[in-house]
């Protein structure tokens, strides 16, 4: 699920822009001040930042040159300044694309797709990309390799099964006779208690702290969901 972050403080319009965003299947999270723009920006992974420039706490121009000098990612600027001057100074700032209030969501949605594709051809992915990012987790399928805050996490093979299971189908509660079923299969010998056990390995591996987890989830008396 592509992720997309709005650095905005009008809220009607930022949450407008999350609406659209969220009803075409993406993930949208809201920032209304400079500050806390950047520091989400530069904490976490998004496929897309939507930037205003009239911000709380910092200037909109500035905080592009920021983020576009420490990240790779399509920016594009929804601002309500028309003139020349501004877009080109946006443009000379890193923005990948300017918008002016008002707009048409439809036309935002839009360009952000493009703008998406086209990173992802440039950087050699595709929509059906085999990794699997969610805020600081990188599930590589392909290569069966997991990374947490950069760092490469070591999981067993059936430790990175269950985590690449659960990570492809988010926010659904699954009980540990499903997961059994799932990942050993039927004909498999064993308990269905290995589930928690496999669970618990998974989570000192990947959570910050374990005993909280923010990834897989307990669903008391429902089973695991994992959580984006």
């Amino acid at each position: 699920m592509k992720r997309i972050l709005i650095i905005e403080d009008e809220v009607p319009i930022a949450e407008l822009e999350r609406d659209y965003f969220e009803l075409n299947g993406m993930q949208a999270e809201l920032a209304h001040d400079g500050p806390k723009g950047l520091e989400k920006a530069l904490g976490d992974r998004y496929d897309l930042i939507v930037l205003d420039l009239n911000l709380p706490g910092a200037d909109g121009l500035e905080l592009c040159r920021m983020i576009r000098s420490k990240l790779d990612v399509p920016i594009l600027i929804v601002s309500a300044r028309d003139e020349e001057i501004d877009k080109i100074r946006g443009f000379g700032f890193g923005a990948d694309d300017y918008v002016t209030k008002p707009f048409s969501p439809s036309e935002l949605i839009a360009r952000a797709k493009a703008h998406m594709t086209r990173y992802e051809r440039l950087a050699g992915r595709t929509p059906d990309s085999e990794q699997i990012r969610i805020r600081e987790l990188t599930i590589d399928r392909s290569a069966r390799r997991v990374y947490v805050r950069g760092e490469e996490a070591i999981l067993t093979t059936r430790e990175f099964d269950v985590l690449a299971f659960m990570a492809q189908h988010p926010n659904r509660v699954f009980s540990k006779e499903e997961l059994f079923e799932r990942l050993w299969g039927l004909e498999s010998a064993g308990d269905i208690s290995t589930v928690a056990v496999h669970v618990r390995r998974v989570r000192e591996k990947i959570e910050a702290m374990p005993s909280d987890p923010q990834f897989i989830e307990t669903v008391w008396g429902a089973g695991y969901r994992f959580t984006v």
